[in-house]
């Protein structure tokens, strides 16, 4: 269980150096800022470095640069680019002038294609009109209106023509096309009665649209719009390819310039952690304590700039960042620690034990040789081709999975394949176990149970472990996860074991009620008066005693109350066990309904069907039981992760 030691480092030096010093420590790849006040007592005369990034636009431009030539930033080597600011200036000047010139031209053309297609949108609806739109739109003694009426409004037509007519107003409409909604038509109007038979269309709720004038129909000016666009798509395939010549002349030196701005961008936002003192420059951070000194000594060479360590431990009231550092076999499990958050600096790292707990649990619960092999199969194929960091998790677990169906003799759902291997290994006429049985099942849920009971026993002790190294003694004796509440569940965990099975009449003793069961309970019920007293505190009485043991009586209860429903929740590992058992009986009862063919393809779809399913469910109460049942029993997670500057796309 390990937490990699931190070394915090304060850099002192002339403003002049400043500059030097951050690109320094962002190539390191090792150094984490931190906030400088927050390390010193008096920071009145310090003032805050407030410059502005001068490479945060010439960043942002060449990226736009880069994913309109079609491409995107890609991570290159530029240990041995060296180049001026000025330079950098020039270049992406000159490249941003030669493509955005191309794209706005472009971006022009789709918008006359745009409208283009505005227009044919409109002009499809009166394609039965055989004059020209100059012709129609230069009338001089009626106004004409192109547009539609909802046609349920136009169904009614005869009738508002019937009610203009005797106001002296004739309605004249045509209409051409029609869809689902609407009828689509143009209306005339006399110059006299404009305003009244606009009046009219306007309660119909006509939609007028806008036709542009030319010297063609309708249909013909579809045409010569359709024929437009195919130009104007033909100058769109030039520039894009004129885009993707220049692209390819410039790809590399181009990944070049914007991986070296990515880096002094990055580098840059160091400076907002630094403060001036006068005319020197203050800038603290951390570093992993086995390369501090390396760091240190390249820093000093730097003329004018001086450097001091301190330990991780001795700065608890800073949070030196965490990084966590396992062996290959737990590093995977680091996904679900962080997940639930991040270890402080002075908690002890849960994987290992996450790991560990979680491989047997989900082995367990989804106990199935030939499942688990699956399951470890489709881990490793996630893994390589999609590095996903589950596909790592499955991997183990699948094998766990396997192991443990080895041992309940389940392949796939069939329950007695396996009988022949236990016949030559161990000379059983069938499997040891048969989990479906009253007996098995009966033991299967008690085992469960133990694995529970254990399990929060190890938690518990890591838990005090764990407030011991935090040097938070009271709490790692009278809290309800520390030394007395550990003595109270295992002693009632015994009581209940001796009253079931061995009968030996413990429980009548009154030594052992009041040694492990009465001083603890007590214990927990005043801590927090007891960790007042262990921490030397003088306003250890409370308020009102009253309030106090009503409260702590309360409180107790609930305590108590926790330990069960926390060991009862692990029969879930029993259950699944029965789950997995039973819902493959399901599949191979529905099997027996088809012939060979059908019973065939039922079992491997049922298996997928059962894979997919009862590994999501397992793979989410372990979770539940290590972040619920486990975790609240020694870990905080109220750390923050280790994230030194490192000039990526990503980390962008």
């Amino acid at each position: 269980m390990s937490i990699c030691k931190m070394s915090c480092i304060s850099i002192i030096g002339s403003i002049k150096r400043l500059d030097e010093v951050v690109n320094m420590c962002g190539e390191s790849k090792i150094f984490q800022p931190d906030n400088v006040s927050s390390f010193y007592s008096n920071t009145e005369k310090f003032l805050p470095i407030s410059e502005e990034n001068p490479f945060a636009s010439p960043l942002m431009k060449l990226k736009n640069i880069i994913y309109s030539c079609g491409a995107k930033p890609e991570e290159t080597d530029i240990s041995n680019f060296h180049i001026s600011r000025s330079k950098i200036d020039k270049y992406v000047k000159f490249i941003s002038g030669k493509v955005e010139s191309l794209v706005d031209e472009k971006r022009k053309i789709y918008g006359q294609i745009a409208s283009n297609n505005e227009e044919l949108e409109k002009l499809k609806h009166f394609y039965g009109l055989d004059k020209t739109l100059k012709e129609i739109l230069s009338c001089e003694y009626v106004k004409v209106h192109f547009g539609k009426i909802p046609k349920e409004i136009y169904a009614r037509f005869d009738d508002y023509a019937e009610k203009s007519k005797k106001m002296g107003i004739e309605l004249v409409f045509f209409g051409y096309d029609e869809d689902d909604e609407y009828q689509w038509g143009v209306y005339f109007a006399s110059l006299e009665s404009t305003d009244e038979t606009d009046r009219i269309f306007s309660s119909m709720h006509f939609e007028e649209v806008t036709l542009q004038s030319c010297d063609a129909t309708p249909y013909n000016r579809a045409a010569q719009l359709r024929n437009l666009s195919k130009e104007l798509y033909k100058k769109i395939d030039i520039i894009e390819r004129e885009i993707a010549e220049f692209w390819s002349s410039q790809s590399n030196k181009c990944m070049s310039f914007y991986n070296k701005l990515l880096q002094l961008n990055t580098y840059f936002e160091i400076k907002s952690y630094a403060s001036r003192y006068n005319e020197c420059f203050i800038l603290v951070g951390w570093v992993p304590k086995e390369k501090s000194g390396f760091f240190s000594n390249q820093l000093t060479k730097i003329l004018g700039v001086e450097c001091s360590l301190e330990e991780g431990s001795n700065l608890l009231s800073n949070s030196p960042p965490v990084k966590l550092s396992n062996k290959k076999i737990f590093k995977p499990f680091e996904f679900f620690v962080s997940t639930y958050g991040m270890p402080s600096y002075n908690e002890i790292d849960p994987t290992p034990f996450v790991a560990i707990t979680y491989i047997l649990l989900f082995g367990i619960m989804f106990a199935d040789l030939g499942q688990g092999i699956v399951v470890s199969f489709v881990g490793w194929i996630m893994w390589k081709l999609k590095n996903m960091k589950l596909g790592k998790i499955l991997i183990p677990c699948g094998i766990s999975s396997a192991f443990f169906g080895a041992i309940f003799g389940s392949v796939f759902g069939f329950e007695h394949v396996l009988d022949p291997l236990y016949h030559f290994l161990f000379g059983f006429e069938e499997k040891p176990i048969e989990v479906m049985s009253p007996a098995a099942s009966g033991m299967i849920i008690y085992a469960a149970v133990g694995l529970g009971v254990l399990l929060l026993i190890v938690s518990m002790t890591l838990g005090i472990y764990s407030l011991v190294k935090r040097k938070d003694f009271g709490e790692a004796i009278f809290s309800s996860n520390g030394i007395c509440g550990l003595v109270f569940y295992t002693a009632m965990v015994f009581l209940i074991v001796d009253m079931i099975i061995f009968h030996s009449g413990i429980s009548n003793n009154p030594f052992y009620s009041f040694i492990f069961l009465i001083v603890p309970i007590l214990g927990i019920m005043f801590k927090e008066i007891l960790v007042k007293l262990v921490e030397k505190r003088k306003d250890w009485k409370p308020q009102s005693w009253g309030d106090y043991l009503s409260q702590s009586f309360f409180e107790l209860f609930e305590v108590i109350l926790s330990y069960v429903t926390n060991t009862m929740s692990f029969l879930r590992v029993g259950s699944f066990v029965l789950v997995h058992a039973g819902m493959m009986m399901v599949v191979f009862t529905i099997a027996q309904m088809f012939g060979n063919v059908g019973y065939v393809i039922t079992v491997i779809v049922g298996n997928l069907f059962v894979i997919g399913l009862e590994a999501l469910l397992a793979g989410i109460q372990v979770l539940r039981l290590e972040f619920y049942e486990m975790f609240s029993k020694f870990f905080e997670g109220q750390g923050r992760p280790f994230s030194p500057v490192i000039a990526k796309e990503n980390a962008e």
